[in-house]
């Protein structure tokens, strides 16, 4: 999804000569791609040999790949994939004198107890809920451990993106896609119920990040070339899922229908009500284009991409 996104954008700022790297066995995936130009395909099994032989063309590279899901397979999974896969592109952007940018995540920082502050000094106290998170969040303390680094590298921490071309993700697409779905085939929504008493039914709050503002940070990471470290990227401003809800009825023009249903009691306590992202980091380094607000966001993917079935 990100990555597309990304191709896509990067296509339209005049950059062609892309390798796409991936497991390219999910068709709904590949569609993705269909409309985008890439010079080639590597599988990521592949990658770091294909990368010893053509290094010296390579420019940049972004690393969005991972065992995204926050359950259902084992921690050596999740390490294989997320840590140690990591690892080697770095020491192999090391080798080669590559910059890197690759996608950390917001759920290293767990239910937020010390905030969603960017800041490096923190990330060693982060406790993800999920094994997922965990890897992600071993890999960003991994990298500030390095006495070698990238010339230029940066870790992303993304927070609750959605968008178009996210078709093939199953449960782990975004809110806003299974919304659709629902309203789509019901005519209604559930949200889940509060069971915290600072927040109401439906106001449980994400710091929801439209795809197309992603492909933006990148594209200015790599023409600036500096400051490397880690960022968070959301918009820094959190929004509830009753907003959410709504403004999707309001994109396809139907009056709001929801009901909240009790939140399944294996995640009720690891349920997260909060997260906002502190954007000063990246503010701070020049980045000043406006993000999608949740109402434009929301309306671009549900009337451009759902309603038509559409790819970015």
């Amino acid at each position: 999804m990100i990555g597309s996104n990304l191709v896509g954008k990067l296509n339209k700022e005049g950059y062609k000569d892309i390798v796409a790297v991936d497991e390219f066995s999910n068709e709904e995936k590949n569609k993705n791609l269909s409309n985008k130009q890439v010079l080639k395909r590597v599988d990521r099994l592949r990658f770091f040999e294909w990368l010893d032989e053509n290094h010296k063309q390579v420019q940049f590279i972004f690393h969005m790949g991972a065992r995204s899901a926050t359950t259902g397979f084992p921690k050596e999974v999740y390490d294989e994939l997320n840590l140690n896969y990591s690892k080697t592109m770095w020491k192999k952007c090391v080798a080669y004198g590559i910059p890197l940018v690759y996608a950390s995540s917001a759920a290293t920082y767990g239910m937020g107890e010390f905030g969603y502050n960017d800041d490096h000094a923190l990330i060693e106290k982060l406790h993800p809920l999920n094994l997922y998170g965990e890897s992600k969040n071993d890999f960003d303390k991994w990298t500030l451990q390095q006495a070698e680094q990238p010339f230029f590298w940066a870790g992303l921490k993304f927070f609750n993106v959605y968008g178009p071309n996210e078709y093939h993700k199953g449960r782990m697409a975004s809110v806003i896609l299974h919304t659709y779905n629902q309203i789509k085939a019901t005519g209604s929504m559930k949200l889940f119920q509060s069971h915290h008493p600072d927040f109401p039914d439906g106001g449980q709050t994400r710091d929801f990040v439209y795809v197309k503002d992603l492909s933006k940070i990148m594209l200015f990471l790599m023409e600036t070339r500096k400051n490397s470290g880690i960022y968070n990227v959301g918009t820094g401003k959190g929004r509830t899922f009753l907003d959410l809800a709504k403004n999707t009825f309001k994109a396809m023009e139907l009056e709001p229908n929801i009901s909240f249903i009790p939140t399944p009691e294996d995640i009720r306590d690891k349920y997260q009500y909060f997260t906002e992202a502190n954007m000063a980091k990246l503010h701070a380094i020049g980045y000043n284009k406006p993000f999608y607000t949740l109402e434009e966001g929301v309306h671009d993917y549900v009337t451009n991409y759902l309603m038509k079935n559409t790819i970015y």
